[in-house]
């Protein structure tokens, strides 16, 4: 029996969380089947960093890639999940207790609650020395069921940056509370937006046995 795929990303809803100073996002029907006599059509608003997305370079560097110029690659392929939930700060010590030699996408459970309607006050740490450390070891996409690799109240986003230039591409707020640590098979493609700064992403992950 094949394993089915598991969708791991937030639904978007007129009720979701979003960055305190960000737009919100919002559907809504611009026509309705009942006027126009054949189709619904709906609208959305939204910030490209609300729900489940991937950050590009040119977020927080503005000689950094657009979403558009990415590698769509990065975001298709074998990933490995790990459980990091024991701890509050993930370090090179937290992940050196794994073997993730020649994994060229993590992603990390961690001890917050995937609640997509509120949007919490703090979360996990990690540290900015982690880039180095999974660098080193071939990762090129770090995964994390948070709103930000970097602290809410950051300014100087120093994972953020560390990662950068290490090559190691941004995949955030993921829903992992109910998948098991181990290996699967990871989609996760941005929308091609020109000139953008990130995308929503439809993120799914199926069990490698």
């Amino acid at each position: 029996m094949v394993n089915e795929w598991i969708d791991v990303s937030q639904p978007l809803t007129n009720n979701m969380a979003h960055w305190p100073e960000d737009t919100p996002f919002s559907y809504s029907l611009t026509v309705a089947k009942e006027d126009s006599g054949s189709v619904n059509i709906g609208q959305i608003t939204t910030s490209v960093h609300t729900g489940t997305h991937v950050d590009a370079p040119f977020h927080f560097d503005e000689n950094g890639k657009t979403i558009d110029q990415l590698d769509v690659n990065l975001y298709v392929g074998e990933a490995l999940v790990l459980d990091v939930s024991d701890v509050e700060e993930v370090t090179v010590e937290t992940l050196a207790k794994f073997t993730i030699d020649g994994v060229k996408r993590v992603l990390l459970k961690t001890s917050l609650p995937n609640d997509p309607t509120r949007f919490p006050k703090r979360i996990p740490v990690l540290d900015p020395r982690i880039a180095n450390y999974l660098s080193e070891k071939g990762v090129k996409l770090l995964g994390v069921d948070m709103p930000s690799v970097d602290a809410i109240d950051s300014k100087e986003l120093p994972t953020h940056h560390s990662l950068y230039q290490e090559g190691i591409n941004i995949l955030e707020n993921l829903m992992l509370d109910k998948i098991e640590q181990g290996k699967y098979e990871l989609i996760a493609l941005p929308l091609a937006i020109k000139g953008s700064d990130g995308s929503p992403v439809r993120a799914v992950l199926r069990k490698i046995d």
